[in-house]
């Protein structure tokens, strides 16, 4: 099999400027670079700063004494990491405070003991507010403080911090809401992950004050209407997701979308008619629905509980029916399984999660949401739980999860190492946004729905629609409208099965 296929060419998603390697009289000497800046001199030579970085991180048995150290040196010639001692290297790399063999980031401190000298000058020595105190020991005990350093750096971050500090912000919730921005729904997740902060659904507030905000300018006769409409249809609805625990990011991207397109839709109403939702026609309706793209038509559900409540009980609108169904052909798919297993276009964890795409037909709005729980690694071989029951793992796809699962992004720093997440996210206890997945994804060339549509296609193509619905978390109405768009009805599964043997 051609393992590129006409219309299949893999982008390569790689981040950041890459390293220059003009070399000069005295490169590095471990990775033979330009050194824009000397880290260290050391009996070796000359290292720059990602080689030095390196080596002050490195830890273990040193083959030369046995000793469990700090390795920071390289035996020649087999460049086996090996202590400072053996190695000859002029420099005493324990913290004068703690005492801990690691490398020096302020003076003679380790970055653990200059991070916290840093949040007690902002927090305060002695912080009043015991979630602050924890804050501090929650960042000092991340795996890489250094992170921590280079994210209070920012002024945004540090004017937050100092002002959680002086009692200015009271560390709540409605006290983190007066400052809206990134850093503060950063310093929100770390706080609610190690129990500082009660749980609070993220999408909840945000959506309460979207709705506030959409309303804002409206004219009466469409101010109204779409205030109860959001009020009482989609608020009501999502608190009670959030209050049970269930996921609320779908439900409010669906209502604001409904919301939107129905103010839109009045608006145009008012402004050429003069008409309200109460007044409006069949004839408004089709008009709308007939000049614009498809998604006018989440007008609906707003038709749907004016007609519920009178509002308005002369129109209808009928739920619209996807006209085209993407898919890949076979052999793009077969074609971007072989890229993400074996090629070197997009980082792992982005492979594994569109192998689960590609393989197993998951939505990636369900992947990023998996816990690791749903691997289960044996002898004899992986399995994994998508749906009623465990469905194998096969090799090399097996060894991917296993690389993954071994080094899994985003545990070094404030979240702690103890994430429950397949795909954990850059905020402490949470999973990645759907949308990183999809859009890392669709850069790199891969047309998502198409994806899922031939994955589940060839599956039901396998095995019965039942049994596929089953083992991928689908219900059976879906495998059944899938098996049928295959034009493979269960009833020939027997002759296929016997014609085969």
């Amino acid at each position: 099999m051609d393992p590129k296929p006409a219309g299949l060419s893999p982008r390569s998603t790689a981040r950041g400027r890459p390293r220059t390697t003009t070399l000069r009289d005295d490169p590095c000497a471990r990775c033979g670079r330009n050194i824009p800046r000397l880290a260290a001199n050391w009996p070796e030579g000359r290292l720059c700063y990602v080689c030095y970085y390196n080596a002050v991180q490195t830890r273990g048995t040193c083959p030369a004494c046995l000793q469990s150290r700090l390795l920071p040196g390289l035996r020649r010639p087999d460049n086996a990491p090996i202590c400072s001692t053996c190695a000859s290297i002029p420099v005493d790399f324990h913290c004068e405070r703690c005492d801990i063999e690691a490398g020096h980031h302020r003076g003679h401190l380790c970055a653990r003991c200059a991070l916290r000298d840093d949040l007690h000058a902002l927090l305060g020595r002695e912080p009043a507010d015991l979630a602050l105190a924890g804050l501090i020991d929650a960042l000092c005990a991340s795996e890489r403080p250094e992170s921590i350093l280079v994210w209070k750096r920012s002024p945004k971050v540090q004017a937050l911090l100092r002002n959680l500090g002086d009692g200015t912000i009271p560390v709540t919730h409605e006290g983190l809401d007066t400052v809206p921005g990134k850093p503060t729904e950063h310093l929100r997740a770390m706080l609610q992950h190690h129990g500082l902060l009660p749980q609070r659904d993220p999408y909840l507030p945000r959506f309460e004050q979207w709705i506030l905000a959409k309303l804002d300018g409206l004219p009466d006769d469409v101010r109204q209407p779409v205030q109860y409409f959001a009020t009482w249809h989609h608020l009501r609805r999502i608190r009670a997701k959030a209050a049970a625990g269930a996921a609320t990011r779908g439900p409010v991207h669906s209502a604001k979308q409904e919301i939107t397109e129905t103010v839109k839709f009045l608006v145009w109403l008012h402004e050429t008619y003069q008409r309200t939702a109460a007044t409006c026609t069949q004839q408004d309706i089709d008009e709308w629905l007939a000049a614009g793209p498809t998604t006018r038509s989440a007008i609906r559900t707003f038709f749907v509980r004016a007609k519920a409540s009178g509002l308005n009980t002369q129109v209808t609108i009928r739920p619209r029916a996807a006209k085209t169904s993407p898919t890949l052909s076979q052999d793009q798919r077969l074609a971007w399984i072989h890229e993400l297993l074996t090629g070197t276009s997009e980082s792992l964890p982005y492979r594994v999660a569109g192998m689960l795409l590609l393989l197993y037909a998951q939505p990636l709005v369900k992947v990023v949401a998996f816990p690791t729980s749903i691997v289960d690694d044996r002898d004899m071989g992986m399995s994994i739980t998508l749906g009623a029951h465990a469905t194998d793992v096969p090799e090399p796809f097996a060894s991917l999860i296993r690389g993954h699962l071994a080094a899994r992004p985003n545990l070094r720093t404030g979240a702690g190492s103890d994430s429950s997440w397949l795909f954990p996210s850059t905020l402490a206890g949470r999973h990645l946004h759907p949308n990183t997945v999809m859009d890392r994804l669709r850069d790199l060339g891969v047309n998502l729905l198409g994806a899922r549509n031939r994955a589940i296609g060839e599956l039901v193509l396998e095995c019965p629609p039942a049994l596929v619905a089953d083992a991928l978390g689908y219900s059976h109405q879906v495998a059944f409208l899938h098996a049928d768009k295959a034009a493979e009805p269960w009833a020939r599964y027997a002759g296929r099965r016997l014609g085969g043997n």
